[in-house]
């Protein structure tokens, strides 16, 4: 049985007077209470564990700030970390407070927040890297609430909604020609997994894309992981144990796996980039001081950003239905060879 939540009218019944009595105290105001009222107000509140009604409240007076939702999937990742912020910073901007929820990948999960945000009245949604696109489409539409599709989403929605973000094919590509044409590789193989059966919980949809851009260029092997940092490191030492020579070069799918792909090289023997180049994806200015700097491509953040705000909060934008995906950047570090580290040069590009 559910317990009845205590009302204000309560209160001043334990403490004998008004409810216009109660509310002065607990709103600090408009009028002046003396403090014998208001120790005994203060008393019946606490005896009844009395919490107010923050929904209602927010009904009865005009709000300076509104409410986002943002759905992301793992926080503890680079770009997700910087999309977040970049969001939370843009939503600000717009008099806009930001709700965060972090899915794991999880569609029931997933679902789970989009419900709860949409419940308490949140004026638009932003979801990262969507794997229960069809459902969350489903609760928004009968809750009329705008959403913004970020980074890769899983499944179709029933309103022809654009995607906000980078051109993960081009990103592939990108990566793929750069060890060839600048480093002579035609050995190269792709660490990462793109089916349901390679990965359960990740970001399949984006290493699909990468690796089509990937193959584009070069002819190369599939070392399949389940995108977690274990898995890579597993997968790319078995495959240098059962190869001969070891690639030339690898192109990671995803930073997360980034720096175990390169640890588990090492460990096998050759070194990076004396011997194995690398090149993965999303890797920031935060992680310039590793022990070897990753040479990634990078997506604009700030612009996707923007980009996703506007979107939530003008959803007739004319030109969302013609948008292209926005172009990338190679950011060079160390793990191709493309540099050395230099302390002067802590954003170099």
């Amino acid at each position: 049985m559910t317990t009845r939540r205590p009302t204000l009218a309560d209160v001043a019944t334990l403490a004998g007077v008004s409810t216009a009595a109660v509310s002065y105290v607990l709103n600090d105001g408009p009028r002046p209470v003396s403090a014998a009222l208001r120790a005994k107000v203060l008393a019946a509140a606490d005896e009844l564990h009395y919490r107010p009604d923050r929904n209602a409240r927010a009904l009865r007076r005009p709000r300076k700030w509104r409410q986002l939702g943002l759905l992301v999937p793992d926080l503890t990742l680079p770009l997700y970390a910087a999309l977040a912020g970049r969001l939370e910073i843009e939503a600000r901007d717009h008099e806009h407070l930001t709700m965060i929820g972090n899915t794991g990948y999880d569609p029931d999960r997933e679902l789970e927040f989009a419900s709860a945000f949409t419940d308490v009245g949140i004026d638009g949604l932003i979801v990262v890297g969507a794997v229960n696109t069809p459902e969350i489409s489903a609760v928004c539409r009968r809750a009329r609430v705008p959403v913004a599709w970020v980074h890769n989403r899983r499944g179709t929605v029933d309103t022809p909604t654009p995607l906000v973000g980078a051109d993960h094919v081009a990103a592939g590509r990108l990566a793929a020609s750069h060890l060839v044409e600048v480093h002579g590789c035609r050995d190269i193989a792709f660490v990462g997994g793109f089916t349901a059966t390679d990965v359960e919980y990740g970001d399949r949809e984006t290493v699909a894309q990468r690796y089509e851009g990937f193959a584009s260029v070069i002819d190369g092997t599939v070392i399949r992981t389940d995108l977690t940092p274990a898995g890579a490191y597993r997968a790319v030492g078995e495959h240098l144990r059962a190869v001969d020579t070891a690639p030339q070069a690898l192109v990671v799918g995803t930073n997360g796996q980034a720096a175990a792909a390169m640890r588990a090289v090492t460990d096998a023997g050759p070194r990076v980039p004396g011997d194995v180049r690398i090149v993965g994806f999303d890797g920031g200015a935060a992680n310039q001081f590793g022990q070897i700097t990753l040479t990634s491509v990078m997506q604009p953040i700030d612009v996707i950003a923007a980009r996703a705000i506007g979107d939530v909060l003008d959803p007739t934008e004319p030109d969302r239905a013609t948008r292209a995906p926005m172009p990338v950047t190679l950011h060079r570090g160390e793990s191709c060879g493309c540099t050395t580290f230099s302390e002067d040069e802590p954003g170099r590009e």
